[in-house]
């Protein structure tokens, strides 16, 4: 009986390596899935933004869609139905959704 617990215990020690393997593939499979992806699209969004002309057609995280009058500095001023003018930031407009209609057939 005790022959086997100290066997038991020898062989329970493992290498560190063996022992922080999981922990390093968890590290790894959650850069690969998670934060890459992230930051891919946070550059695509960046890129977007820095694309973005006059005349171009938009849509805010809000919902509003409007037409792009003036490009400054931080904001943009559009021009939603009706004539109206905005002044919004530029980290209000959705990439997504304005690549979605600016891609519809018309």
């Amino acid at each position: 009986m005790k022959e086997s617990i100290l066997l038991m215990a020898q062989q329970g020690g493992g290498s560190a390596l063996s022992q922080l393997f999981p922990l390093l593939l968890i590290v790894v499979v959650f850069y690969f899935f998670m934060i890459r992806p992230q930051l891919k699209k946070s550059k695509d969004q960046k890129k977007y933004m820095e694309n973005i002309q006059k005349g171009d057609k938009i849509v805010t995280i809000g919902g509003i869609h409007g037409k792009i009058t003036e490009v400054q500095e931080t904001t943009f001023i559009i021009e939603v139905e009706g004539g109206n003018k905005l002044k919004i930031q530029k980290s209000a407009v959705s990439m997504d959704a304005s690549v979605t209609i600016t891609e519809q057939p018309k």
